[in-house]
């Protein structure tokens, strides 16, 4: 088995490295950012296994409550469930840190509209990271209940 991550934060998404020949347990002491807004309320976790001729193989998802975080600020290295068809398949430990974005200033941007450009402020409302504190962090483990 080469299984690989594909995490989605709302609309973003990031893919983790494919762990080759590390079969049901495999490490990959990544660290993922991600910016987030205040509807922000999960982090979904998609394992895959890469195949070279055919389609990769789905092996199961985790989905991650982000309240919590919000709350700690961090969350050390934690087991969540990876499920398939409503069955469990295993496990994936990963480790979270939510940090503020505090800024001084607000960043503009402009947008082409027509012959015209709008400018329209953002302002930044924080971030979060898996971290990787040490290298048992960030793994999977398939089981077979």
């Amino acid at each position: 088995m080469d299984p690989y991550v594909i995490l989605t934060c709302r609309t973003q998404e990031q893919r983790s490295s494919v762990a080759s020949g590390e079969g049901s347990e495999p490490q990959w002491n990544e660290t993922f950012v991600f910016t987030i807004t205040d509807e922000t309320s999960e982090l979904n976790l998609k394992i895959l296994d890469k195949d070279t001729f055919t389609k990769d193989d789905f092996v199961g998802e985790a989905t991650i409550p982000l309240e919590p975080l919000f709350i700690e600020g961090s969350l050390p290295l934690s087991v969540y469930r990876v499920v398939k068809d409503e069955e469990y398949h295993g496990e994936i430990r990963v480790a979270l840190t939510f940090t503020p974005e505090r800024r001084s200033r607000r960043h503009c941007t402009e947008e082409n509209y027509g012959e015209g450009k709008e400018s329209r402020e953002e302002e930044g409302y924080g971030g979060w990271k898996e971290s990787s504190v040490e290298e048992t962090y960030g793994g999977w483990k398939e089981s077979s209940y």
